[in-house]
């Protein structure tokens, strides 16, 4: 009996690899004709996208150039770079067209350009064509509670798509760090691609937060404290930077803010030929021109009435102005009260807000204030236009920087231009590229907790009006290296390749 039912299994057995194997043949077939009808759709839509290219140019000969920057209107970093590349590619090649996709709601794009002379002091030659896209929303964070990088970035690819259906250039550049939308460009649009990357969707360093479990703005506390969860999510981090470096490998040209983003780049998209190192712009000319020598000797920081510690930086999450709040308020304890005591000291934060969430996270470091006591010794400027923004920098002992693994840090070397001495995160772009000895000298300092923080600006304030000038002496000396000027000759000498082939 017990062997008729082995044999009774073993024929179940057979029927069924019997009945698989003769599905693969259809399945091979399926999948045949799937992919057919795919090629199919996307050539089509290739052909219909190009139609409307042809239309355009039918009516106006001159190549077009698109730079997608969705937050355009934003006063950040990334937003100098557009303006000063738009500058820079108008003044080279003035017979070119420009256009922007932005998502920015209400303002027109002579507002636009308003707001990007007030706050960079940059105004373009020639004019440019705002596209407005309305789905912005899609790539917002907050749309996202959960699978955030992957929901901003198929977020990316409808965004793309609303851009290049308004409107197909003949090149794309992708000027905010969505790489998801280079394929689209690419093989839908037909259009040559590039992209200006100021920090890498997804990093080696994120994933070592998530390996160690460490609770970051990044890295929940609810995932840090379970393995499981962390594994997970690990896992989930690998199989994306797959596909982002798939996206990011579409890309001609391939231009980087830094040496720490080049490293994560070349990891992931993996295209060394097509890469390089374009530093971003700052305005460092309109901060040296203002004389160093303001302290005569004797005098101490102590016998100054007030000196201000600035920080410059957008009000996003990774910025982390709690780090600078915490750190105050430890270096005021230190300080105590008395002539040249905590009455003495004032943090000035000053950034931009993008949208609701940022507003909000404003409110937060308020509430933070009050909670720790300092207030009063805090202020919030918001969105200022430059000249006041030079005027706080001008007039700063410290400058200050917090930021975990900055891309690049454009506030940083802004601080160090203006004379302040900079005290910055000791990871990222500051470490590697900016806040390094120059000829030998101390351009700064490095730190990267509440104490080493509070510790660093006591040691500030304590320096002597020569050492201390020797200082902000050898920072402003090294920072020309980040000037418009040299932004100007890398940016377009890695745009050549591609700008020669439009004309």
């Amino acid at each position: 009996m017990a062997g008729h039912d082995h044999h009774h299994d073993y024929l179940c057995l057979c029927d069924l690899i019997g009945l698989l194997w003769s599905m693969v043949l259809p399945c091979v077939y399926l999948s045949l004709v799937l992919v057919l009808l795919l090629f199919l759709l996307v050539m089509g839509v290739r052909i219909w996208l190009q139609r409307s290219r042809k239309a355009r140019l039918a009516q106006d000969s001159s190549p077009t150039v698109a730079f997608f920057h969705p937050y355009c209107n934003a006063g950040g970093g990334g937003e100098r770079v557009l303006w000063c590349a738009l500058r820079a590619l108008q003044n080279r090649y003035p017979n070119v067209s420009f256009v922007v996709y932005t998502g920015d709601q209400g303002v027109t794009g002579e507002q636009i350009l308003e707001g990007a002379q007030q706050r960079f002091n940059i105004r373009l030659p020639h004019p440019v064509t705002f596209i407005f896209l309305k789905n912005r929303l899609l790539v917002e964070a907050s749309s996202y509670p959960h699978f955030t990088l992957l929901g901003q970035s198929m977020g990316s690819m409808f965004l793309g798509w609303e851009a290049l259906t308004a409107f197909v250039p003949d090149l794309y550049m992708d000027s905010m760090g969505y790489a998801f939308t280079l394929p689209i460009f690419r093989y839908l649009g037909g259009c040559r691609v590039g992209s200006y990357v100021h920090y890498p969707t997804v990093s080696t360093d994120m994933l070592s937060v998530v390996r160690e479990r460490n609770p970051r703005f990044n890295n929940a506390d609810y995932i840090s404290a379970n393995p499981l969860l962390s594994i997970a999510k690990v896992m989930y981090y690998c199989a994306f930077a797959l596909i982002y470096g798939l996206a990011g490998s579409c890309s001609d040209v391939i231009m980087v803010n830094s040496t720490w983003t080049l490293g994560h780049i070349l990891a992931l998209w993996r295209a060394p030929s097509r890469t390089g190192v374009v530093y971003p712009p700052c305005d460092v000319r309109s901060f040296l021109n203002i004389p160093l020598e303001d302290e005569v000797e004797g005098e101490g920081l102590d016998d100054r009435k007030c000196h201000s510690i600035v920080s410059v930086g957008q009000f996003r999450p990774e910025k982390d102005h709690r780090l600078q709040i915490r750190a105050f308020r430890k270096l005021l304890d230190r300080r105590g009260v008395g002539p040249g005591g905590r009455d003495s000291l004032r943090l000035v934060l000053i950034g931009g807000c993008r949208n609701q969430e940022d507003d909000d996270r404003v409110l937060m470091l308020r509430g933070l204030c009050q909670e720790l006591g300092v207030t009063e010794r805090v202020e919030f400027k918001l969105n200022v236009p430059f000249d006041e923004l030079k005027r706080e920098l001008v007039d700063a002992t410290i400058g200050l920087h917090t930021m975990w693994n900055e891309h690049f840090g454009i506030g940083v070397v802004e601080c160090m231009a203006a004379g302040t001495v900079i005290l910055a995160h000791k990871s990222g772009g500051p470490k590697l590229d900016i806040v390094v000895p120059y000829e030998g000298g101390q351009t700064g300092f490095l730190a990267d907790s509440e104490d080493s923080y509070a510790t660093a600006m006591e040691t500030i304030l304590a320096l002597s009006p020569s050492a201390r000038l020797e200082i902000r002496r050898n920072a402003r000396r090294s920072v020309d290296r980040f000037s418009d000027q040299e932004f100007d000759t890398s940016f377009l000498s890695s745009m050549e390749s591609l700008m020669g082939k439009l004309e």
